[in-house]
């Protein structure tokens, strides 16, 4: 049988923004589309935010989180494209995301055969201009690189969305007839800024006329509800061109008849706070719902279980080992995830709970009905664990290197001694807990789905802390990690 598979990621992705999952005011016609043609995941968290830390995941079928901050793939790294090249299946990458072209992510591009990287995102460091641009009148956020990259995407087609898929129609086009490939297109958008032209702008019509306002900052909403709602609207804007170029993709797969032998998983790293909770973006404790319970699509050629609903609990975790499977390769040892064959066949689910979080804020649990943030508890230690010292966009100071110890190896290192690094707690600032959210939540997701009313219900939280001790321990997460949620590696539930 011919085996290949499109995997393609968004970014910073809302399922409570897609038609599929039950939205009314975007423009997705395309995303409908897709779930008649797939199964639709119901129950798929995220596991380690944000960006970096969640492509770890998507490599390593593990959590990233418990032991490291955003960096690169490390040299013990089990990496699932690596794996894939090593049996002979081709896998490429197209990608607009600029954090791969940075120190932090520079060597997750080149587990792939090939790779083709578009320009221009965001701050990506892309077009030289010595003078300082004028940045105009915004709310939110501005950068001067920012400012100077909109200058060259004076049409639809000069915007590095559409050149991405552009480059994956390229693909298809050059391949559709050969055998063991896996395309890996992953589109910088819908993430921040929502940056888009004015024919998906003229979809979303507001009464706003105030300055532009289409990179909200990473912090709690203080605008006016006009200027609440054209934010939202920008960021409809920006999916309804997602939209768009999915159909594209979609169209391309029904001119070749790729359905009958291709594998298309669609899925992101995590969600974005609109305003809801208060708060604008991600990246700040808790976790809610938006960020983290995240839409995936999978259509597998071997079952072809389509216009269906899935409510099993998956991960992003789970991507590695289902698409090693799909090509007839055994996931690593080391791999948590699982294959979501038996969910995609039946609904069968393959765990009872997940873990998902982000280094050094909250670790949280859910089962898919209940979920608990723990937070950490103040003064504790804190530690990257690496053989690659790289932050977001840098290397590690020397005055953070002078203190590092030697770390004997973790079960899922081969073997490797670790550098342990102290991490201050405002390491990343815009990642950080504010005070006043660093505090212990449950909730009941089937009676309150927004999570607008914290539980008191110690039963439940002891049945959870269980969870989360259980697979901390079998993710081998550090001694620290117990000790900062003011919890005991061996101790029972009932005792926490």
């Amino acid at each position: 049988m011919t085996l290949r598979a499109i995997l393609l990621l968004f970014d910073s992705l809302n399922r409570h923004c897609l038609s599929p999952y039950g939205c009314d005011w975007t423009i997705t016609p395309n995303f409908q589309r897709l779930a008649r043609h797939t199964v639709r995941f119901d129950r798929c968290y995220a596991g380690s935010l944000p960006c970096m830390p969640a492509r770890r995941e998507l490599h390593t079928g593990r959590y990233n989180f418990l032991h490291r901050s955003w960096g690169p793939i490390e040299p013990y790294d089990d990496s699932m494209p690596q794996i894939l090249k090593q049996h002979g299946v081709y896998t490429h990458l197209i990608s607009d995301h600029q954090h791969y072209w940075e120190d932090g992510g520079a060597t997750y591009h080149t587990r792939y055969n090939s790779w083709e990287c578009v320009r221009g995102q965001e701050g990506d460091p892309w077009k030289a201009r010595v003078e300082d641009p004028v940045i105009p009148p915004h709310l939110g956020q501005a950068s001067r690189q920012d400012t100077i990259n909109r200058a060259y995407f004076t049409c639809e087609e000069q915007q590095p969305l559409a050149q991405v898929f552009h480059l994956a129609q390229d693909f298809l086009e050059v391949n559709r007839d050969a055998d063991n490939w896996l395309l890996h297109v992953e589109p910088f958008d819908p993430h921040e800024p929502f940056f888009t032209q004015e024919r998906y702008q003229a979809l979303y019509p507001d009464d706003y006329d105030g300055p532009r306002f289409d990179w909200p900052d990473y912090a709690k909403v203080t605008e006016s509800l006009s200027a609440q709602a054209h934010c939202r609207n920008q960021y409809g804007a920006l999916l309804s061109m997602c939209d768009t170029y999915l159909g594209r993709l979609l169209d391309t797969m029904d001119r070749y008849d790729l359905w009958k032998d291709t594998m298309l998983i669609v899925a992101t790293d995590h969600g974005f706070l609109l305003g809801e909770h208060d708060w604008w973006a991600k990246n700040r404790s808790p976790f809610y719902e938006e960020l983290v319970h995240t839409p995936l699509f999978i259509w597998d050629p071997r079952g072809k279980a389509a216009d269906t609903a899935r409510s099993a609990l998956v991960q992003t975790i789970d991507l590695a080992p289902t698409l090693l499977r799909f090509f007839d390769v055994d996931p690593t040892p080391d791999m948590q995830g699982h294959d979501l064959r038996p969910v995609l066949q039946s609904d069968t689910p393959v765990r009872e709970s997940c873990l998902f979080g982000m280094h050094g804020s909250h670790v949280c649990v859910t089962d898919g009905h209940y979920v608990y943030m723990r937070a950490d508890r103040p003064g504790k230690a804190l530690y990257d664990y690496t053989l690659l010292p790289l932050h977001q966009r840098a290397m590690y100071a020397p005055e953070e290197l002078r203190r590092l110890e030697l770390a004997p190896p973790f079960s899922f290192t081969k073997d490797c001694p670790l550098l342990k690094v102290p991490m201050p707690r405002d390491f990343y600032p815009f990642m950080s807990c504010v005070e006043e959210e660093r505090r212990d939540l449950l909730f009941d997701l089937d009676k309150d789905p927004h999570q607008l009313h914290p539980l008191q219900d110690r039963q439940q939280e002891r049945r959870l802390i269980g969870e989360m001790v259980r697979l901390m321990r079998e993710n081998d997460a550090p001694a620290e990690q117990f000790a900062r949620l003011g919890l005991e590696a061996d101790a029972s539930a009932a005792e926490q």
